[in-house]
């Protein structure tokens, strides 16, 4: 029996097309959506953990310098990736106490011809305000507990180059910065930090001669921190004129948020990044990754890099061209009929189908033209029963006494029991045919 299944067309769909295909587009960009901040890191932690990094709204954090630089028009990024810790850009390095002395040598020596650098020293202790005190603080807020310098300091450039110390004075005394054609008081003047160097040039110094900030004079060819320091910039055959400055903040008071809460240390703030660019156009970036807050590339943050990203939005266009395809299919949904259909028709095809793909054909011959026999002679009033080839000459005289054509019905039956190609079997077995369909008429 054949197997096939004419499929018929099903009732109305539960959904219009147009909320299919909302439904899908939706849920494909969320779904790339999703792998993308995945790929990025833009996991929702912002890492204002009260670090003094330029994600912390505490005192001893960074966040106002951003958004004021920002506010000024300078292009402000955050780097998370420790692979692009060297970018076009004025890099601005905030490690902790505690921090790797090689890994921010290293990072500095990357980027000297790349762009300038700006490395602010630590010195608060910190510690998030627990939630037992009440103490009505925001997210990432903080207390100074004390104050100390970085052991790290001494290994930056080279050994014993710069020596970084905090002052520890009683309260109630002022102690006052000046440079870069401003001056102001320190937030604090319990504990002062500064820096003793014979290769760093002073650009803010304290009341008392002590140097907040300054260059480092390392044979480069930095004609605008010169002018704001007030010094003669070298210009002869050996300066270095594609290294970038390292400018030194050994004071962090002068640019965190404790400090930046008044107008002229947040005036001297902005100058020093200013001087740091060397009246260059470039993007400020804060690194982030030596305060803990870096994260390692994935296979997601590969996809959406480049070259990878080409690959990735070829395989998007793909993906949005097969679901295209398969939404605008041709006509509604098709349903399968039962495998095995019912019926003396299909009870008569199945029989047909199966002595086709047996190559029999030519044994239909014989039974057909004696069936067909049968009726003719019935329709003339012959006496059934009687010899095959009796009967047959009969049909024929009758035939022609009627004048019925053809009348060679035996000649037509000898040659279908004969035949063996269809064609034969079909041009015979419709002579007969017509003889029977005259008789009937």
């Amino acid at each position: 029996m054949s197997t096939s299944a004419t499929p018929h067309v099903s009732g109305p769909a539960p959904f219009s097309g147009k909320a299919v295909l909302g439904l899908l587009l939706f849920g494909a960009l969320a779904f790339l959506a999703a792998l993308y901040f995945m790929g990025a890191g833009a996991t929702g932690d912002s890492g204002n953990d009260g670090g003094g990094h330029a994600a912390g709204d505490g005192l001893n954090g960074y966040t106002a310098l951003a958004e004021l630089l920002e506010k000024r028009g300078n292009e402000v990024s955050f780097l998370r990736n420790p692979g692009q810790l060297d970018p076009d850009a004025l890099l601005v390095l905030t490690p902790p106490l505690h921090a790797d002395a090689e890994e921010i040598d290293r990072i500095i020596s990357d980027h000297r011809r790349t762009g300038p650098t700006l490395l602010i020293l630590p010195k608060w202790q910190a510690s998030p305000i627990p939630a037992s005190l009440a103490v009505k603080a925001e997210e990432g807020w903080v207390f100074l507990f004390g104050a100390d310098s970085p052991e790290w300091a001494a290994e930056i450039g080279r050994k014993g180059m710069l020596k970084a110390s905090v002052s520890i004075r009683q309260s109630g005394t002022r102690i006052g910065w000046q440079g870069l054609g401003q001056r102001g008081i320190l937030p604090d003047a319990d504990a002062v930090q500064s820096m003793t160097s014979t290769e760093m040039v002073p650009l803010v110094g304290a009341s008392d001669g002590r140097v907040l900030a300054g260059f480092w004079n390392d044979g480069g060819y930095y004609p605008d921190l010169s002018d704001w320091a007030g010094v003669e910039p070298r210009d002869d055959d050996k300066a270095d004129e594609e290294l970038w400055p390292v400018v030194i903040v050994a004071e962090p008071d002068l640019m965190n948020n404790y400090g930046l809460a008044d107008r002229d240390r947040a005036m001297v703030a902005l100058t020093i990044v200013s001087a740091a660019l060397e009246d260059y156009d470039l993007p400020v970036a804060f690194d982030l990754t030596l305060n803990g807050l870096g994260l390692q590339p994935n296979l997601l943050t590969l996809a959406f890099t480049p070259p990878f990203l080409a690959a990735t939005l070829c395989f998007i266009i793909a993906a949005i061209v097969v679901a295209w395809r398969a939404f605008r299919r041709f006509g509604p949904p098709l349903v399968a009929m039962p495998v095995f259909a019912f019926g003396k028709r299909q009870l008569a095809t199945n029989g047909a189908a199966l002595i086709q793909r047996s190559k029999r054909l030519y044994l239909l011959g014989a039974p057909y033209a004696a069936i067909l026999r049968g009726r003719v002679a019935h329709a003339l009033g012959i006496r059934p029963g009687g010899d095959a080839a009796h009967t047959e000459s009969e049909i024929d005289r009758l035939l022609e006494r009627r004048g019925i054509e053809p009348a060679n019905f035996t000649t037509h039956a000898e040659a279908l029991r004969a035949a063996r190609t269809p064609h034969e079997l079909l041009r015979h077995a419709h002579a007969l045919k017509t003889i029977e369909r005259k008789l009937a008429r």
